[in-house]
């Protein structure tokens, strides 16, 4: 039975308390870097894959094909300057199109 690991990708500073939880961390310098560290990622045998928001703003595409595979689930997370809503907003597509209606924000689904 392999086991399955989680893995943060974000800049260094925002990442690095993971490290002390054993988590596997993958920090990105620019957004030119960031494609290969997540191919790299998806890979691997990561059950989960945590990337601060303001690094995956930049392979948002890449990210909506992740998203469609039952594994990795994808979560995006605030870097330490705050949260850009992004990790919100994506919570609320799973939600509504799970359920067909927006249960975060009340609206109804199309």
């Amino acid at each position: 039975m392999s086991m399955y690991k989680v893995a943060v990708i974000g800049d260094k500073d925002s990442i690095l308390g993971f490290k002390s939880l054993g988590v596997a961390t993958y920090p990105v310098t620019g957004e030119d870097e960031l494609p290969r560290v997540l191919n790299r990622v998806t890979r691997e045998n990561y059950a989960v894959i945590c990337i601060t928001e303001n690094v995956a703003q930049h392979v948002m595409p890449q990210l909506e094909e992740l998203n469609k595979k039952l594994l990795p689930a994808i979560l995006l997370i605030p870097n330490n300057q705050g949260a850009l809503g992004l990790g919100m907003e994506q919570i609320r597509r799973n939600a509504e199109k799970a359920i067909g209606a927006d249960i975060l924000f009340g609206k109804e689904g199309s």
